[in-house]
């Protein structure tokens, strides 16, 4: 990482553009029919369309528009009544038409935006453009550079549907890019645009990054950064190219307008090639697609089918639940939890208890076990069950957290743990007044403390009549029988 002192760095004003690229969760390609589905044997989905064999000819994905016009609404942007596919002619190895069929002149939509937060701080971003284009396939190599290299290619993802979104240049340190890429990948998935698995390929970020002095008037020149395909790959690789950029000013030198990777085992950003410009690609309108034409009726139609969107869901869980904004935020952060969440309040959760278990007790178990919340052993039927029993008095809050831990790991029911290891609540106040009497006679000297004024020793009394119930008496039981006999003489 290039060293530079925070009086230089603050001297510079980063400006940065992010372009993502999403894949739809479509069944089928952009183009023609064949399988989406991540993970088949290399080059089985694949057909004369998206291998480019002359004389066949693509026809559009209705589903795939469809996905594309939600998350263009999703996004604020202004969906254009006609848009057309064009040719992008650049040379891959595992692009076999020898183009790409995307948008140039005539995007589905544009002039969006997005809100985001960072410290605190609300901020809105512009979206310049989104528009669909079809992927590319993918090279593999093997080998070494003292032993044979051999590269491979699997054309499976050649067609597959994209949305590329093109922000503005609106974002200043890599904090506004990371949540602006939290926000924009939440209402993707909300709105089952995009499962946006980033280890799948199915999100991928290439970031536009330049720096001027503060307040100048122009952009300076931007270096393209690709291959950032996690949140914190985009953090580092902002913080290296923007140091590196301010280096290169400070010694006299000048930017070149290139393309560069992000180098994850070095970290640093590295050369690719000189920065393409629109020409460099021959765009022209693709002869074998007619242009999208999106008559008011459809927009209407795709914007009463939208899912909720994650600041609206934020806003009702508030009102409805009552729970607190922070909560709020950890319980709609996905669509899964939120659900989740939900389901647990519909089977009779308090909202309240609900949400604290769930950030809690149930995240921590989740990760440590290195599980989504879609993997979640335990349904939200049963941790309603559980919550029930804690809020009913049935067992106490320490029993029901070592019943939780119990149901996650083996799958079994409130009920069964609970009565197999009887950690049923005790509530006997006779049973607990003779453990409470058994305590204070062990111990004369924190009595004689603690009817001397010291009240501090009768959490002492409380522990230990606790830990003699294993954690199963009933707390407030506990606190009256403890008082009434410390206090007689």
């Amino acid at each position: 990482m290039p060293h530079i002192s925070p009086e230089v760095l603050a001297k510079y004003e980063p400006v940065i553009g992010l372009e993502v690229h999403a894949q739809l969760s479509t069944l089928t390609k952009a183009f023609c029919g064949c399988s989406t589905n991540f993970g088949d044997a290399p080059n089985s989905n694949t057909c004369p369309v998206c291998l480019g064999l002359p004389g066949a000819l693509p026809v559009l994905n209705k589903k795939g528009l469809q996905l594309a016009l939600r998350a263009s609404l999703a996004i604020n942007c202004a969906v254009q009544a006609r848009s057309r596919f064009a040719r992008k002619n650049y040379f891959y190895p595992d692009l076999p038409k020898g183009y790409q069929i995307s948008m140039y002149e005539l995007p589905l939509a544009t002039m969006g935006w997005l809100d985001i937060e960072v410290e605190g701080a609300a901020k809105r971003i512009g979206i310049t453009r989104l528009h669909m284009e079809d992927d590319a396939g993918k090279s593999l190599h093997e080998g070494f550079p003292d032993s044979d290299r051999w590269s491979y290619i699997d054309f499976n993802r050649c067609g597959v549907p994209l949305i590329e979104i093109v922000s503005e240049p609106d974002l200043r340190t890599s904090a506004e890019a990371y949540a602006y890429l939290t926000t924009l990948k939440q209402i993707l998935e909300y709105t089952e645009v995009s499962d946006c698995n980033m280890e799948q390929g199915s999100l991928r970020c290439d970031a536009n990054v330049s720096v001027r002095l503060r307040g100048a008037p122009k952009f300076g020149t931007k270096a393209e950064v690709k291959n950032l395909n996690s949140f914190r790959y985009l953090t580092h690789a902002l913080e290296y190219e923007i140091e590196r950029q301010i280096g290169v000013l400070e010694s006299g030198g000048t930017i070149t307008q290139e393309t560069r990777l992000w180098n994850v085992a070095a970290g640093r950003t590295e050369p690719m090639r000189s920065k393409e410009f629109a020409h460099d690609y021959r765009y022209f309108p693709d002869p074998d697609l007619l242009p999208v034409a999106i008559s008011d009726s459809m927009i209407q139609q795709v914007r009463g089918e939208m899912p909720e969107l994650p600041a609206a869901k934020l806003s009702r869980f508030l009102r409805d639940y009552g729970i607190t904004p922070y909560d709020a935020g950890v319980l709609t952060a996905s669509r899964a939890l939120a659900d989740y969440f939900e389901a647990a309040v519909k089977a009779g959760a308090p909202g309240k208890t609900a949400a604290n278990w769930i950030g809690v007790e149930l995240l921590r178990r989740l990760n440590d076990a290195g599980k989504s919340i879609g993997e979640c052993p335990l349904p939200a039927t049963a941790l309603a069950e559980l919550l029930k029993k804690v809020e009913s008095g049935e067992i106490t809050a320490a029993s029901g957290k070592k019943v939780f831990a119990k149901m996650f790991e083996t799958g079994k029911s409130a009920a069964e743990i609970v009565a197999a290891e009887g950690l049923g609540q005790i509530s006997d106040a006779g049973a607990i007044e003779k453990i409470a009497r058994d305590v204070t006679a062990k111990s004369p000297d924190n009595v004689a403390k603690y009817r001397s004024g010291n009240e501090g020793v009768f959490k002492f009394f409380v522990g230990q009549v606790m830990r003699e119930t294993r954690g199963q008496a009933n707390p407030q039981l506990v606190n009256e029988v403890l008082k009434r006999v410390l206090s007689e003489s």
